[in-house]
Formats: structure tokens, sequence, C-alpha cells
């Protein structure tokens, strides 16, 4: 990997808190082949550090990311033409890495700290994290339709879970933009700052949900996750089980005793 390719993504860590910046200002933070392998890389080098209780994703510029870079594309330059990257016969996929899936598997909390604009492949990469703060100039884009196309990967699944059918259809069909004021009445968006105070408030955030029990974080994803596919009995089953090494661990007995001690708890994800 070139330095000028390892250049398009940022990725840096502060205390309990990863952050990945995608780093093509000038072309909207539109991503070529090469971040989509290098997003997936630095997700995983997140979810795998034990010192990292959040990850949060972000963008320079004045766009947080504006899709898959298709003038590269039309030019054979982004997707398809590397010789290390091997090709794919027609409705054939392998997804096994790709930046949405790898965003569903982990269980280290995300933030998509929207600093700009989303559409395309970027807006379901947004759709993909667990949690969306954005700045009050930001836009999110659904127009996948008025190009022809549907969702890249996962919005078509995301987006009907997080602000329910009819919204969700009615932002696909019409293919629809919505400012950040909408995106939060819509809940597609928890929270939006002033373009100046996203970075404090991703950085309060993030570090609310690293002050907690790392193991009990991750384990609340994890049983999210499996229970928009399981029923309820099935559920409660898993849970059940997911609570056993909880209640073995150092942390659960440093929760109880701050508790107790009417002080914070000092968590060591053991």
């Amino acid at each position: 990997m070139s330095e000028h390719e390892s250049d398009q993504l940022l990725y840096d860590v502060d205390g309990h808190v990863a952050t990945i910046t995608f780093n093509r200002p000038d072309r909207m933070n539109t991503i070529t082949a090469i971040m989509l392998q290098q997003f997936s890389e630095l997700v995983l080098r997140g979810d795998r550090d034990p010192n990292v209780r959040v990850i949060v994703i972000t963008g320079n510029g004045r766009a947080w990311c504006a899709g898959l870079d298709l003038a590269a594309a039309q030019s054979g330059d982004a997707f398809g033409e590397r010789p290390d990257t091997p090709r794919l016969a027609p409705g054939e996929f392998d997804l096994r890495d790709a930046p949405p899936i790898v965003l569903n598997k982990i269980d280290t909390p995300t933030i998509a700290a929207m600093n700009g604009g989303a559409a395309g492949y970027g807006l379901d990469l947004a759709l993909g994290c667990d949690l969306r703060i954005a700045s009050s100039n930001a836009k999110l884009s659904a127009a996948y339709t008025a190009r022809n196309l549907v969702p890249e990967s996962g919005g078509t699944w995301l987006l009907p879970r997080i602000v329910g059918w009819s919204t969700a259809a009615e932002l696909l069909f019409t293919a629809r933009t919505v400012t950040a004021a909408e995106a939060l009445d819509l809940g597609l968006v928890s929270r939006v700052v002033e373009p100046d105070e996203l970075p404090g408030a991703t950085a309060e955030l993030a570090a609310a949900i690293a002050a907690n029990g790392p193991m009990a974080v991750r384990a609340s994803k994890r049983m999210m996750r499996h229970a928009m596919t399981e029923d309820f009995e099935d559920h409660v089953q898993r849970q059940y089980l997911a609570l056993l090494p909880l209640f073995a661990s150092k942390d659960f007995r440093e929760g109880i005793t701050a508790y107790m001690e009417k002080r914070p708890a000092d968590f060591a994800g053991e």
C-alpha cells in the first residue's frame, strides 16, 4: 500500500476512543477500492484492540462521505482494475470483508460523527454505525433510485429498521435528500449540533460510553444484534448465557463496589 493510498483514511487512538477519518476532502471523501479494503482493516483493528471501547468515524472537509468514487470508477481507476483484486463474475459478490458487513458484526460501539453530507455508499456506512451525531449543515441523500440503483450494501436492510417501513419507502422511492434537522425528526440521527460543536459533542458521547463496563457494552450490542433475528424466548435464553461471564468478572465487582461507595467505577475490561 502506497503512502498516498494510506493517507486516504486516517487512524488515531486517544484514550479508549479510536477515530477513523475519511481523508479525501477534495473528492468529498468518496471511496476508492483501496479505501474499501483499508476501512474494514481499520475497523477490525479497533475492534480487536482491548484498549479501544468506542470507534468514531468522521471526515475531513465539508463532506462525511459522498459514496463510491464513480468518476474514478468510470475511468477504470477505482474498482476492479487493481492487479491484486480478484475479478468477480456477474452476479457474484464477496462481501465477507465489506465495510457494512464488518460494521454489523463487530461488538465495539461505533459513532458516525457526520461533519457533512452522506450519500450512496456513504449513507449505508452511516446507517451501519450504532449512533449518528450530525453537524447542522450535514445532509443525508438516499438518491439511489435517481441513479437507477438500489443501496449499495445494506441500506434496504438497515433503513426500515431505523425509521420504519413507510418512512424508508418514501426516502428510497422518491430519492430524497434530507437536512440534518429532518434526519433528527425521522430518527436517522440521534443528535444535531452546530459544526464547531461536533468534535466536542462526539468526544463527550464517546467518553460516556467508554466510562461504562466495556464487556457489558459489547455484550449489549451483541444482544441487540441477535435480537433482530430471534424470537423473544430464544433471546432471553441468550441473555442469560451472556450474563454468566459478566457476573464472574472483576468489572462486575468493581461496578457494585463503586455503586456502594458512591464513586465512578474504574473498569478494566476484565
